[in-house]
């Protein structure tokens, strides 16, 4: 087995050659948003309603040319960034891409998710996306993240599922056996061009690359980055909470829990759901998983307590409660406009009129707004699910 040094000058090597992600360097704030990125709508979707405090520190945990470092900054106006990455290279462009885009309220550091103990501090939001299954000991990396972790912290985590990436797997060990030199990364990027350009068109691999990766994977950078990289570990549902629960953090769902919904796959059988109702949470995300395999990553958080839960089931909690239009969407304002997972949402009437008091009126209560906007609690309910408003408890 490789030691952690080895690997990580591996990966290191890898993104000096092709610095990753490689989105354009843009002189202005970069378009739209991620929600996870977002610390208000985050929170928001972890605890049910907004944060207390918006000056918060972020820590961007495995960096890269600084595409969510950028985002971190511009949708948190009130914090401090630190972006940590081991790719000196890669570090560079996140530095200029920052500058050019004005997102001056961050700090770079050369440094190992190992050596996360070196910053100074806590943060209240960790932010690490396609870092940890590169890393020789994901256990120990996630754990020197857990440790600067404030209480009432969040942590965003992305890595890979070994379902829906097996093509993903096959390629990378076809192209590892046909490389004249494993280190020399630009050479396995040619190889896996002309072994993609060869196979014939009802070829799986080929299949599957054309269905879900080949227009981001003309760019070579992330062709390397699927195909070519030097350590990688995709999990399944069992695996990942292996690595959850070595963090010693609480897990608060994933990002997109629509997808774990096992009403989606078996609805039409009551029986099969009554057998369901009898296994555990991870049990039901591993049965869903097994019949959709079609999991290329795991996006979750993790929180270290205390964090409030709240479902605003009781009527005079929700009543006393004051809302706020949500800080992820575009189009508002109308009535026809995309939400935070950048969905269509089309508002009623007195829907769209009750986010306008919410947009601006941000110190009435739900019910003081009620008086004047005709729509039921169950309504408001649904805003608060569809992640449309937030709501801060009286």
């Amino acid at each position: 087995m490789p030691d952690p040094q080895s690997v990580s000058a591996a990966v290191a090597k890898l993104y000096d050659t092709y610095p990753f992600p490689p989105e354009p360097l843009l002189d202005e704030p970069p378009p739209g948003y991620n929600w996870r990125w977002n610390w208000q709508a985050a929170y928001n979707f972890c605890t049910g309603q907004k944060p207390q405090k918006q000056d918060i520190r972020i820590l961007d945990a495995g960096c890269g040319s600084g595409v969510s470092t950028e985002y971190l900054v511009h949708l948190n106006p009130q914090a401090q960034v630190v972006g940590i990455d081991i790719s000196e290279g890669t570090l560079a462009v996140a530095k200029e891409r920052c500058q050019r885009s004005k997102a001056d309220r961050v700090q770079f550091h050369q440094l190992s998710l190992y050596d996360a103990d070196q910053i100074e501090g806590e943060f209240d939001l960790i932010n690490s996306v396609g870092v940890l299954h590169h890393l020789e000991d994901p256990i120990r990396g996630i754990q020197a993240l857990a440790k600067k972790l404030a209480p009432g912290g969040l942590m965003h985590i992305f890595v890979y599922g070994e379902l829906g990436r097996w093509e993903i797997s096959l390629m990378q060990r076809a192209i590892a056996l046909l490389q004249n030199d494993k280190g020399d990364y630009r050479d396995g990027v040619e190889v896996g061009r002309k072994l993609f350009a060869s196979l014939p068109e009802n070829n799986r691999i080929v299949k599957r690359e054309k269905e879900r990766w080949s227009m981001e994977n003309q760019r070579d950078e992330c062709f390397a980055d699927m195909y070519v990289h030097p350590h990688e570990i995709d999990y399944n549902i069992e695996t990942l909470f292996e690595l959850i629960d070595a963090s010693g953090l609480d897990f608060l769902g994933f990002s997109n829990p629509n997808f774990w919904q096992l009403e989606r796959l078996l609805g039409k059988e009551p029986s099969l759901q009554e057998r369901v109702k009898k296994l555990s949470d991870r049990a039901t995300f591993r049965l869903i998983e097994l019949l959709d395999p079609e999991v290329a990553h795991y996006e979750f958080f993790l929180g270290r307590a205390p964090l409030p839960k709240n479902d605003w089931s009781r009527d005079e909690t929700l009543l006393a409660a004051i809302p706020e239009r949500h800080p992820c969407m575009e189009g508002w304002e109308s009535k026809c406009l995309f939400n935070y997972d950048y969905q269509i949402v089309n508002l009623s009437q007195t829907e769209f009129e009750f986010m306008q008091q919410c947009a601006r009126n941000l110190t009435k209560t739900v019910g003081e707004i009620l008086t004047q906007v005709p729509l039921e609690l169950n309504q408001v309910r649904s805003l608060l699910t569809q992640q449309l408003i937030m709501l801060t408890p009286s």
